[in-house]
């Protein structure tokens, strides 16, 4: 009894603290950027309170997070990176500018511009990949780490090479490490596929994309994605210190869900995974009031 009293006493604080935006939440944003060492980078910022810093995948921007954003700025300060390449990032060209010490400096500007000492870090797709670096590189800078269809790096270098499915689900990903593979996409292309035939989002991707680097968007994978033998490299990331609040749509023919077995050792904190059946990749748009409503619940059970 006293149990069920504690979760019902935390379900009315959660009911209480949700926020409710009239419009399109992404035009109460304020947009800021930050200095990483030379390379501009914008994010957008609503909210006040402990700093939560979003960062998207591959293809992406800033505004995948408007629901996370929107449901957690009544007691947080929400931010959502446009990564390197990106929309209203900067996009310096170059493999190398893309290696993942860069990506994970870019998020460190962040949270120094913003003038904290840690932040909540949130990533989906790359956005996970980069968020699980920062968290084993940067552990004084992390709070706490939320992650969106990404297994554990060492876990995704071990399917890719013991997994014939992920080796062949990944085939998409070492055609993207071509030097021309940039020539192959479209900023009209690549928002139509996460539009989901709503016309105006297609617009706000479409402008985003247009006005992103596609060479850059493929020099994430040309950088840092695992080539074969599948040794070394991520498998070889410290032990993650901060709780972990993982979520994983096992509709995502991408990045299959055995990656996520063994991730406990991986980890020095505690973990807790959701998985969301008939949810695809972009499980933050697809299974928006779950994603929000678990992230809200867990960052209260972790105070």
């Amino acid at each position: 009894m006293q149990s069920a009293t504690k979760w019902f006493a935390v379900a009315l604080v959660l009911g209480a603290a949700s926020t409710s935006f009239a419009g399109d939440f992404a035009d109460r944003v304020t947009h800021e950027f930050a200095d990483s060492d030379g390379v501009k980078i914008h994010y957008a910022k609503a909210g006040e309170g402990p700093l939560i810093v979003f960062i998207h995948g591959f293809p992406d921007f800033w505004y995948t997070w408007r629901e996370q954003m929107e449901g957690l700025a009544g007691e947080y300060t929400v931010a959502a990176l446009d990564t390197r390449g990106y929309n209203k990032s900067d996009q310096p060209e170059g493999v190398e500018n893309y290696d993942m010490r860069f990506l994970v400096g870019d998020v460190a500007a962040v949270i120094e511009n913003e003038g904290r000492e840690k932040a909540i870090i949130v990533g989906h797709d790359w956005g996970g990949m980069i968020a699980w670096s920062f968290a084993a590189a940067m552990p004084e800078l992390t709070d706490k780490l939320i992650i969106l269809n990404l297994p554990h790096p060492a876990g995704l270098m071990r399917e890719l090479k013991n997994n014939p499915q992920q080796r062949a689900n990944s085939a998409y990903a070492r055609n993207f490490q071509k030097p021309d593979s940039h020539e192959n996409l479209s900023a009209a292309g690549l928002a139509s596929m996460l539009a989901q035939g709503d016309a105006e989002i297609k617009a706000k991707y479409t402008e985003a994309f247009e006005n992103s680097s596609l060479d850059a968007m493929m020099n994430y994978y040309r950088a840092n994605f695992p080539r074969e033998p599948y040794e070394g490299g991520f498998g070889d990331m410290p032990k993650i210190q901060a709780p972990v609040l993982q979520f994983h749509g096992l509709n995502d023919s991408a990045l299959l869900a055995e990656g996520l077995n063994s991730t406990w050792d991986y980890l020095e904190n505690d973990w807790t995974l959701v998985t969301l059946p008939g949810v695809g990749h972009w499980s933050q748009r697809d299974a928006s009031d779950t994603i929000t409503q678990t992230m809200r619940w867990w960052l209260k059970t972790h105070e």
